[in-house]
């Protein structure tokens, strides 16, 4: 119920309140969709310090570049696959955590 209320916000503010400074984020993904893919795919904690934490970054202070999100955990290993059935492509990191990369190819 949280985690959809905030998916709701971010989708508002994406859609209306970044118009106004477009293009002003120091990183790829923008840190809105940076946040978004941590609350679609992690926990609430951790999708609130990473994302925290990211927004903290995103100021003159720091280089920016690109930064894709961490995935905590792997529960699901799908089965039967194509390019246009996968929404995003996870690359490994750490001992299981994964890079979250989207799939623009994805038809779903």
């Amino acid at each position: 119920m949280i985690k959809s209320l905030l998916l709701k916000l971010m989708w508002f503010y994406q859609k209306f309140i970044t118009l106004i400074g477009f293009g002003s984020c120091r990183y790829y993904p923008s840190c809105s969709e940076y946040a978004r893919l941590n609350f679609v795919n992690n926990s609430l904690s951790s999708a609130f310090y990473h994302s925290f934490t990211r927004i903290l970054r995103c100021n003159q202070l720091f280089e920016g570049g690109i930064e894709y999100p961490l995935l905590d955990k792997l529960s699901v290993k799908p089965e039967n696959l194509t390019v246009e059935t996968i929404k995003y492509w996870l690359v490994p990191n750490k001992k299981d955590r994964y890079y979250i990369i989207k799939n623009f190819s994805y038809k779903g």
